[in-house]
């Protein structure tokens, strides 16, 4: 194109804008070509000594890789009123969002000009408190802005903004702030030479599109926790009743084609084993298959306080050991004389589940069940109990069973499960047995249990930090 063609009509002072968004885009370009070529197959890796593993199709890269630019805010004083207002480090919320209810506003047009942010801007908190020197925002446009001096100005060019935020919020990040922070009295510092430096995980533009969804489901619960628009503990208790309905479900990790069917190891073991019918299941994922609690485990009833000598002194799980939140509690263990004989045969070993067959209230059905992760042959459980005790390791864990009756339990089906008499439920023995098992390979069982427990994990730290 003829440049002569072009019409110029810029004044001075924007002039000097359209030059510096100039010099980016050939930064940018400049950086593109760099960046991208670092995808192929080279004898020298793009980066060595990386901060941690990161899957086949991501790359590292170092901030001033994928942005245009990193450039501190203004130095003039602001003041109460004003054309457009100021951010300042207060108003750099410690989750990736910006504050602004205490705002402070600058009438320089110079500053405005040079300083004023667009959509997708990151804000970087330069100078803080050791805790917070290094937050990190994302500017939405919610109003006109500049930026102050303690915040330096990031442009994101190759890399979507929201994730780049999201690393930035981080625990990985936090740890890297910690380490490459300069101490002086009462505040650190990070400059932008520092934060260049910075080391970034990118994974395929969907992906990172996908990663900021999944954030963005995450920060809504929580915004509605903060913000009083339900009860913490029924918030909790619907996510977390949810994250089990999705892994029972196939829906909660992907499914690995790699993996060995759990109905051929069934039949290597057992060759005269017959399945459920898979056809009344037909969302099941391939290489799931549908087998009874019975098929997978051996029940064991509880015992009575001993009548025959020899006695030994054990302590014996009760319905009054299992937790609201489904867990065993060691305080108030209740220990008593039961048969030596009687004891050799039913006493928990690690990975038993135990089940509670007698006694429920009109809120909670019967059937409750906790999986006990404690020493082998050191306790016992009640008659009003049983324990389920996996066949083989090799097709089924424990604790994938474990999440799994509890996904049932939450959803109701126990109340068909149970019988009331003066008062007392008791859990129907043959119905809770043949309850259909929706088995997933023994590698994604594992998956499905590390998942569900990061995700429980960041929810009662949620829980414990409100």
């Amino acid at each position: 194109m003829n440049v002569n063609m072009l019409h110029i009509n810029f004044q001075p002072k924007q002039l000097w804008i359209a030059d510096e968004k100039l010099k980016c885009l050939i930064h940018g370009l400049e950086l593109r070509r760099g960046f991208f070529l670092s995808f192929f197959p080279s004898d020298t890796p793009h980066y060595e000594n990386v901060p941690f593993e990161v899957p086949e199709s991501w790359v590292w890269c170092r901030l001033d890789d994928i942005v245009c630019e990193l450039k501190y805010g203004t130095s003039e004083k602001s003041s109460s009123v004003g054309k457009i207002a100021v951010l300042r480090m207060g108003n750099i919320t410690n989750v990736g969002t910006i504050d602004y209810s205490n705002l402070v506003y600058s009438s320089n047009d110079e500053d405005i000009e040079q300083y004023s942010l667009e959509k997708n801007d990151l804000l970087f908190n330069r100078t803080n408190s050791s805790e917070w020197v290094g937050k990190t925002a994302i500017y939405k446009e919610e109003q006109p802005a500049i930026y102050a001096g303690y915040l330096i100005r990031i442009k994101p060019l190759l890399i979507s903004p929201d994730y780049l935020n999201t690393v930035m919020n981080s625990g990985y990040y936090r740890d890297w702030c910690y380490d490459v922070k300069t101490d002086a009295v009462n505040q650190s510092n990070i400059n932008a030479q520092k934060l260049s430096q910075l080391m970034i995980p990118i994974p395929p533009l969907k992906e990172q599109g996908r990663i900021v969804a999944e954030m963005d489901k995450w920060i809504s619960l929580i915004d509605i926790v903060k913000n009083g628009k339900g009860d913490l503990l029924t918030v909790i208790k619907q996510a977390k009743s949810k994250i089990l309905d999705l892994a029972i479900h196939g829906k909660l990790v992907p499914q690995d084609p790699n993996d060995e069917p759990p109905i051929e190891l069934l039949k290597r073991i057992n060759p005269d084993f017959t399945p459920c019918d898979n056809g009344h299941y037909t969302q099941l994922p391939d290489g799931w298959c549908v087998v009874t609690l019975k098929d997978l485990c051996e029940n064991i009833n509880g015992l009575w306080k001993g009548k025959k000598e020899p006695f030994v002194n054990v302590g014996v799980i009760r319905n009054a050991n299992f937790t609201k939140d489904f867990k065993l509690d060691y305080s108030n263990i209740e220990y008593i004389d039961v048969e030596q004989r009687t004891f050799a045969k039913r006493h928990l070993e690690n990975g038993d589940l135990i089940v509670e067959k007698s006694g429920g209230s009109d809120n909670n059905p019967v059937g409750r069940t906790i999986l006990y992760e404690g020493k082998s042959g050191v306790f016992s459980f009640s008659n009003f109990t049983m324990a389920l005790r996996t066949r083989n390791n090799n097709i089924v864990l424990s604790k994938f069973l474990y999440y799994y009756i509890l996904a049932k339990y939450q959803k109701g089906d126990m109340r068909l499960m149970q019988t009331q008499t003066t008062g007392l439920r008791n859990l129907i023995l043959d119905k809770f047995l043949s309850m259909p098992i929706h088995l997933p390979p023994l590698s994604e069982q594992k998956r499905i249990i590390d998942r569900i427990e990061t995700i429980f994990t960041s929810l009662d730290m949620i829980m414990g930090s409100l």
